[in-house]
């Protein structure tokens, strides 16, 4: 897996908190749901990036808290 970083942000990571990049492009959190509670709340815009996505490819937030991006393995 060939990963390469996409906007460098720096975010913090908080636990209980799970941390993506939304479909604007930017990295967003929500409360982790734990046994069969679960959380009610809206996820909260934690950076406003904006970036754009390309098809074929999964973004994540690295452990420095930076966007990164990686080729999606399909039909294997």
């Amino acid at each position: 897996m060939v990963k390469k970083m996409v906007a460098k942000v720096g975010v913090k990571k908080e636990s209980g908190w799970l941390y993506f990049v939304d479909k604007k492009g930017n990295i967003s959190r929500a409360k982790m749901a734990r046994g069969r509670k679960r959380s009610k709340a809206k996820p909260q815009v934690v950076a406003k990036v904006g970036i754009k996505k390309e098809k074929g490819y999964l973004y994540f937030i690295d452990k420095k808290g930076d966007i990164s991006c990686a080729k999606m393995a399909r039909g294997r």
